[in-house]
This record gives structure tokens, sequence and C-alpha cells, in this order.
């Protein structure tokens, strides 16, 4: 009769009054963090790509379940406190002064130092991406996004209105306002292509890790080509919305349309990403054997 020694890893299966503790907590800090996020992010344009990211995220997580239990051991708590430490300073300080980047931020590092204390820093690092990839929920803060967007619209508007003006469209553009027959139209947040970058290069890592595999390099060089696609596909928009405000009104651009034009273009310049996924394969794959 042998006795094999037992293999080590977690027991995720068996519970403790404090891991149960641990999770009561979390989803305490988690519920409003999340009615928050809807309210003032999600349900807006510039934030509709938030709960797809939390979804496919945690999908990716859960399918990580299996192996992780067999690898799984407790973190350092060296580790573990600080993180935790400075995570729920984040929380508090963002919940109590209405910084929603740095409450979410808090909530996804508190998060990821529970994780570390349950299966250890070895197994977060091996598993890097799923985690990296939750990080796109948190929205960029305000201040960043102005900063960023600004020179954005005045590129996708003066873009837009030199190529329908070319086509003899009566359009004109002063600053970020564009003028087209009677109407007055002003290129927004959204529209700057900014929350379609971000989005794309979520969907497009999510992407390579499925098809490709968690390789750097090749995330690196397909998200340099994102943003192009992000900024052309939203000059085609709006030059969509300034077609549609000159030949239909601008209650017809304004209303469902405008939507549809936003969700038909990010499908769009999805698709090219995907197509661009094939054609750095197939010229791999042609000229990479002859090099």
């Amino acid at each position: 009769m042998t006795v094999e020694a037992a293999r080590p890893g977690l027991r995720l299966g068996k519970y403790s009054p404090g891991d149960l503790f641990v999770v009561a907590g979390f989803m305490a800090l988690t519920i409003p963090t999340l009615i928050t996020l809807g309210e003032r992010s999600w349900s807006h344009e510039f934030g509709a790509y938030g709960p797809i990211v939390l979804v496919t995220g945690l999908w990716l997580v859960w399918r990580l379940i299996p192996e992780v239990k067999l690898s799984g051991e407790p973190g350092s708590p060296w580790i573990t406190v600080p993180i935790l430490l400075a995570s729920m300073a984040a929380y508090a300080f963002g919940r109590a002064y209405d910084f929603l980047t740095l409450e979410a931020g808090g909530l996804y590092g508190a998060g990821i130092a529970i994780l570390q204390s349950r299966l250890g820093a070895r197994v977060l690092l091996k598993h890097w991406f799923p985690l990296l990839y939750l990080a796109f929920a948190i929205p960029p803060p305000g201040s960043v996004l102005i900063d960023l967007t600004a020179p954005l619209k005045q590129l996708v508007s003066l873009a837009a209105t030199d190529w329908l003006h070319a086509f003899g469209i009566p359009v004109a553009r002063q600053g970020v306002t564009i003028f087209v027959a009677q109407y007055q139209l002003l290129v927004e947040d959204a529209c700057s292509g900014m929350n379609s970058i971000v989005g794309l290069i979520a969907v497009s890592l999510l992407y390579i890790y499925l098809i490709r595999g968690s390789s750097w390099l090749y995330a690196v060089i397909l998200t340099l080509f994102v943003v192009p696609i992000a900024i052309v596909a939203n000059i085609f928009r709006i030059m969509v919305l300034i077609l549609l405000t000159y030949f239909f009104g601008n209650e017809v651009a304004q209303g469902i349309l405008h939507f549809t034009a936003g969700m038909l273009l990010f499908a769009t310049a999805l698709i090219c990403v995907f197509g661009l996924d094939r054609l750095i394969m197939y010229v791999h794959s042609k000229f990479g054997r002859t090099a």
C-alpha cells in the first residue's frame, strides 16, 4: 500500500467563514459602484463598451477556474496588504468626492488583492490578460477625456467637412461646430472617436487573446492599427450624420439613426480589425517562411 503526497493547490470548493465574509464585503462595495457606473458611464455612448468588457472579462476569469484550482496557493500578505490598503483608500476617496475613476479603480484593486491572497502572485502573473482586460471597464477621468478628445474632435470634423465639401455639399466648419444648409451641428465628445478607440482596443485584445494567444508583440502591432481605423470610422460617421441632416432634417439625424450610425460604423471598424488580423497572418505565412 502506497501513500501519495497530496498535490499542492487550493480547494476552492470549500469556503471558510472568513472567505464568506470577504466575499460579502467585496459585494457590498461592488453593488453601489456598479449602479453608479450604470447611471453615469455605461448608459451613455462614451462608456457603452463597459458592460461588454465586464461580462466578457468575467467569462475569461470563469474559464480559468478549473486550472487555478490546481495551481493556486495562498499569496504573501506582504503583497496583499499594501495593494488592499491603497485600493480601499482610492475607493473611499472616489466614493466620497464623486470621482468615479478612483472608485472603480479602487474596487478593481481590491479584487486583485483578494485574488492575490487566495491564488498567489505567480498564478496572477501567468493569467495576466483577463485581469488587464477587466481594467478597461474602469472609465477614464473626465479631464483626460477632454484633453484627448479636443484634438480628435477638430480632426474628424475637419476631415468630414472637407471631404463632403469636395463633393458639392454646402457644409462649413467653425471649430467643432458644423454648418450644413440651415442646420448647425456640434461634434460632441462621443463623436470624437475616443470611445471607439478604447472599445475597439478592448475587443481587439480579447480577439487576439482568444484566437492568437496572449502575445504582447502581436497585441501591440494590431493595436497600433486600431487607432487610425477608429478615427476613420468616426469621420465617416460624422459624414453620414451631416448627409442625413442635409437631406432628411435634424430630427431624423439626431433620432434613432444617430445611434444606429454609430453602432454600424463601430461594427464595420471591428470587421476591419478582424480583416487586418487575417491579412497580417497571411503575409506572415507567405513571407515569414521564405525569409
